[in-house]
């Protein structure tokens, strides 16, 4: 038994409340991994989603086969031949009965939307869905490994600050540019978004003398060809 908070909604919030009770129980039996039974058809619906909710490649790369935890077997499988394997095996299941209620989203996306697209589109929508999560999982992946080399070839990473040269970062693609920026904020103990990494990219792309940038948990400031990322818990008592 769990106890479900509110926190982003009855979904999301019992995702976390799950979770939660995973890894507890994952610790409490010494396990190095905990086996998911998410399949295709669970994958197609999050990139679905993730288009619907958000933008960029992370919202619609879906869920990771493997993570540092979690592991997902079934991923590439369709949910009928799961449900059809375990009644060919007289293998009793339990379905939640949530999983049919259209008060929820995922619910009508399953039941709803992803009909729908098959029948317009034809078949294979799920299966197309699920390969562009991967392609653009090994996509984001290689862009953070070479934003993290160059993070670390070009950041001087200072007792209370973070400094980039920007003649050094100016000639990155947007895609890399963009990751180097995100991994200043966070070493300062930032909270990046989309939205705030634009404006900071700004910085180096289109200076035109702009003001330091408070965003969530950091500053950012350009001085010459410097810039300077600092926490935002530096700030002294009235300053904003």
């Amino acid at each position: 038994a769990v106890v479900v908070g509110t926190d982003g909604g009855p979904e999301a919030a019992a995702r976390t409340a799950r979770y939660e009770a995973l890894e507890l129980a994952r610790q409490e039996t010494g396990a190095r991994f905990v086996m998911l039974g998410h399949t295709l058809d669970d994958q197609a619906e999050t990139v679905l989603l993730g288009l619907a909710r958000s933008s960029g490649a992370k919202a619609v790369s879906g869920m990771a086969p493997v993570g540092q935890v979690f592991l997902r077997p079934m991923l590439e499988l369709r949910r009928a031949t799961t449900e059809a394997f375990c009644a060919d095996s007289g293998i009793e299941v339990w379905n939640d009965p949530h999983n049919v209620d259209p008060r929820y989203l995922r619910v009508r996306v399953r039941h709803e939307v992803l009909p729908m697209l098959e029948d317009v589109l034809g078949p294979g929508v799920a299966e197309s869905l699920a390969r562009t999560a991967s392609q653009l999982r090994q996509d984001a992946a290689a862009l953070d490994a070479l934003a993290t080399a160059r993070f670390v070839a070009h950041a001087n990473i200072l007792p209370t600050a973070v400094e980039l040269d920007v003649e050094k970062i100016e000639g990155l693609a947007e895609g890399i540019l963009v990751r180097v920026l995100k991994l200043a904020v966070e070493q300062v103990g930032g909270q990046p978004t989309a939205a705030t990494l634009a404006t900071v990219s700004q910085l180096v792309t289109d200076w035109h003398g702009q003001k330091t940038l408070t965003l969530p948990g950091a500053r950012v400031e350009r001085t010459g060809q410097k810039l300077v990322f600092r926490s935002a818990k530096t700030l002294k008592p009235g300053a904003c």
